[in-house]
C-alpha cells in the first residue's frame, strides 16, 4: 500500500465519505485515500427515533466497506497525530502516510468524564442517550411509570444540538398516548438562554413545551450525577446571580444545595454526554483554544496550513453540528481542493454556515429549523414542492421526510457523492 496519496481524508464518517465521492466524481484518476478504523458506518440522524421505539436500529447501520467510494484507498487503520510541517498523518498501525492536501473530518468523541458521575451512571444503565444507546433509551421510556422525566444537555458543542430535545418531546408524547402526564413531571433543562436560537422555531417550540406541560428550565448546566441517589445536579450559569430560581416546595422536588447548586431528583434521565474532538486532533498544533479544528469559516482551509481543510463535527463552526452541514461543507471543500491542486490560491467557494435541524416534536410531527450563520431561518424552496408552505410550523409530511425520505437521500445520493 502507498504511504503517499495526493488527497488524504481523515474520517469514514458523513464528511469523509462524501469528500471522497464528490472527489472521485470530479475525477476518477485522482488519488484519494480514507483514513478509518470502523467496520461500521451509522445514519444517526435517525437515532432519535429509535429511542423513540419507532425506528429499528439496524436500518441505520451499513458495513463501511459498503460505503467506501469506488476509486478510493481505504486505510483501515486509527490517525494518531500529524506532522504538519512534512504532510505526515501518523497511523497505529500502518506508520505515515503523507499527502498533498488534507481533509481532517473524524467527527468528534462522546467525553462523558467532563460531568461528575455521568460514565457511572451510564454504566448502571441509570441514565439513557440517544448519543450513545438509543435502544437503551426506548426500553427507559417504555417502561417508565411516571415521575421526573428529566431531559438535559451539557455545555460543550455537540452534534445535532436539537437532539436532547427532540426525544423530550417524544416522550412526553409516548406518556400522553399512555395516560401517564398526571403522573409525570417532563422537565428539558438547558444551559442555553432560549429553547432554540432561530426566532420562528423558538415561537413553535414554545408552544409544543406548552402543549405537553414540559417545565423549561433554561441557564441549567449540569455538573454531577449521582446514580445511587438518582439526583442530577445542576450550576444556574445565567448571569443575574442573584436571581431566584427554586423554589420551596416545587413539584419538582428541587432544591438550593450548600454551594448554590440546584439538586433535581429523577426517576428518569435523559442526558447528552460532553463532547470534544478526538483527542489526537486536540493535541495537534491544527486547534483554537477550545480544542476543535481551526478553519476559515468560509472556505473550510486552515488558517495556518493552506494544503489542510476541515470539515464536519470537528471543525470550529460557528454553526449547528449535522449532517445537513456537512452537505453543504462538502462541495466547498471539494472546489477548494480542486482550485489549489489547479494551482490557483484565490478560494473561490464559500459555506455561509447553513445548517438544518429537524425538530421532531411527536409522534407523525416536526417542524424543520434552517439557518445560516446569522442565524437566519432560510427553508428550502423545494419544500413548496412538498406542500409545506411554513416548516417553522409542525407538519406531517415533514415527519414523513425525517422517517423516510432522508435516510433514503443519504444512502442513496449523499454516499455517492451526489450533490442533494
Amino acid at each position: 500500500m502507498s504511504t503517499h496519496h495526493n488527497v488524504l481524508i481523515i474520517g469514514g464518517g458523513t464528511a469523509g465519505i462524501m469528500t471522497a465521492a464528490q472527489l472521485l466524481k470530479k475525477d476518477n484518476s485522482m488519488d484519494v485515500a480514507i483514513i478509518e478504523p470502523s467496520d461500521k458506518h451509522f445514519y444517526q440522524p435517525a437515532w432519535t427515533l429509535v429511542g423513540a421505539g419507532t425506528y429499528d436500529m439496524k436500518k441505520t447501520e451499513r458495513t463501511m466497506a459498503s460505503v467506501m467510494p469506488s476509486g478510493a484507498t481505504w486505510i483501515k487503520d486509527y490517525a494518531t497525530g500529524f506532522d504538519t510541517e512534512n504532510n505526515v498523518v501518523k497511523t497505529q498501525n500502518k506508520g505515515n502516510i503523507s499527502y498533498d492536501y488534507l481533509a481532517v473530518a473524524p467527527g468528534l468523541v462522546m467525553a462523558p468524564e467532563m460531568i461528575e458521575g455521568l460514565p457511572e451512571a451510564l454504566d448502571k444503565g441509570v441514565v439513557c442517550s440517544n448519543y450513545t444507546d438509543p435502544e437503551h433509551t426506548w426500553n427507559v421510556i417504555k417502561n417508565f411509570k411516571g415521575g421526573n422525566a428529566v431531559f438535559t444537555q451539557p455545555t460543550t458543542p455537540i452534534k445535532c444540538g436539537g437532539a436532547p430535545q427532540k426525544i423530550a418531546y417524544l416522550a412526553a408524547d409516548y406518556f400522553r398516548k399512555n395516560n401517564l402526564s398526571s403522573k409525570t413531571n417532563v422537565v428539558f433543562a438547558t444551559p442555553g438562554s432560549v429553547i432554540f436560537g432561530v426566532k420562528p422555531i423558538k415561537e413553535t417550540l414554545m408552544k409544543v413545551i406548552n402543549r405537553y406541560n414540559i417545565e423549561f428550565k433554561p441557564h441549567y448546566a449540569p455538573i454531577r450525577i449521582d446514580a445511587d441517589k438518582k439526583m442530577i445536579y445542576f450550576k444556574y450559569v445565567a448571569s443575574d446571580e442573584n436571581q431566584c430560581v427554586v423554589n420551596e416546595d416545587n413539584s419538582l422536588g428541587e432544591k438550593l444545595n450548600i454551594n448554590g447548586n440546584i439538586e433535581m431528583p429523577f426517576d428518569m434521565l435523559h442526558l447528552a454526554p460532553p463532547q470534544a474532538a478526538p483527542q489526537f486532533v486536540r493535541d495537534s498544533n491544527l486547534v483554537n483554544d477550545a480544542g476543535w479544528l481551526d478553519v476559515n469559516h468560509n472556505t473550510l482551509q486552515h488558517n495556518i496550513f493552506s494544503n489542510v481543510f476541515g470539515l464536519g463535527d470537528v471543525a470550529a463552526l460557528p454553526t449547528a453540528k449535522t449532517g445537513a452541514a456537512i452537505r453543504k461543507q462538502v462541495p466547498v471543500v471539494v472546489e477548494n481542493i480542486t482550485r489549489l491542486q489547479k494551482h490557483k490560491d484565490e478560494m473561490d467557494a464559500s459555506y455561509k454556515g447553513y445548517s438544518s435541524c429537524p425538530l421532531v416534536t411527536g409522534y407523525g410531527k416536526m417542524v424543520l429549523a434552517e439557518f445560516d450563520y446569522s442565524g437566519n431561518f432560510t427553508p428550502d424552496p423545494k419544500l413548496k414542492q412538498m406542500l409545506i408552505k411554513d416548516s417553522s410550523k409542525e407538519h406531517w409530511r415533514l415527519w414523513f421526510l425525517k422517517k423516510f425520505m432522508l435516510p433514503y437521500l443519504y444512502w442513496n445520493k449523499m454516499m455517492k457523492g451526489e450533490n442533494v
